[in-house]
Formats: structure tokens, C-alpha cells, sequence
């Protein structure tokens, strides 16, 4: 099972962490990606911690902005975003997969968390 929380409101430059913690495994087997989706919009590949360490971003909108980084544990991924623009606002998504390697396709991903929704709004 993979939960995500930290979302919230946050004003425009301000900062936001985000967790992906897994129960019943560790990320450390497996590559994990943050997904985002804005309302009307399609999901979109953000960032990926692959199982080697590697951050692969899917797009320079949020480089360097946004960075990956995973806990000594091996049970949480972090979304670090800073600063927050509006553009930014989406429910984020993470996801696992068990072969190594960060596609961006969404069908690649073995296991889904159910978001956590981030708003950014003076």
C-alpha cells in the first residue's frame, strides 16, 4: 500500500514536501515516481527516484524546483517543491514499479497511493 500526504494550501513561493510511505514493503526494491493532475488536464509524469538513486525529471517546468529524495528507512519517497507556483496546483500521485528504470507512461507502474492534493493560492 502506498499513502501520500503533506498537500495542502500554500501561497505562491512558498514551499511544500510531500510523502509517498509504503507499508508492507520497501522502495528501495522498487522505482518510484510522483505523478500530478490538474483539473482538465492529464496526468503528467513529474519526477522519479529510480532504484539506483537517479531523480529523472519528465519535464523542465519544475528543474529545479521540485527534487526527489528518499528516507533512510526505505519506506518514504519525498517530493520536495520550492518555490510553489500556481501552475504547480494538482492532486500528486505517486507510484511504484518493481523493474528498475523511470517510464513515463503511467500503464508501467505496478502500485498507485490515492493522491494528496496540492493548492497554491495567495
Amino acid at each position: 500500500q502506498l499513502v501520500e500526504s503533506g498537500g495542502g494550501l500554500v501561497q505562491p513561493g512558498g514551499s511544500l514536501t510531500l510523502s509517498c510511505t509504503a507499508s508492507g514493503f520497501t522502495l528501495d526494491d522498487y522505482a518510484t515516481v510522483w505523478f500530478r493532475q490538474a483539473p482538465g488536464k492529464e496526468r503528467e509524469g513529474v519526477l522519479c527516484l529510480s532504484k539506483s538513486g537517479r531523480s529523472v525529471y519528465y519535464t523542465n517546468q519544475v528543474k529545479p524546483r521540485f527534487t526527489i529524495s528518499g528516507s533512510n528507512a526505505k519506506t518514504t519517497v519525498y517530493l520536495h517543491i520550492n518555490p510553489l507556483k500556481p501552475e504547480d496546483a494538482a492532486v500528486y500521485i505517486c507510484a511504484v514499479k518493481a523493474r528498475d528504470g523511470c517510464p513515463s507512461a503511467s500503464a508501467q507502474y505496478d502500485y498507485w497511493g490515492q493522491g494528496t492534493q496540492v493548492t497554491v493560492s495567495a
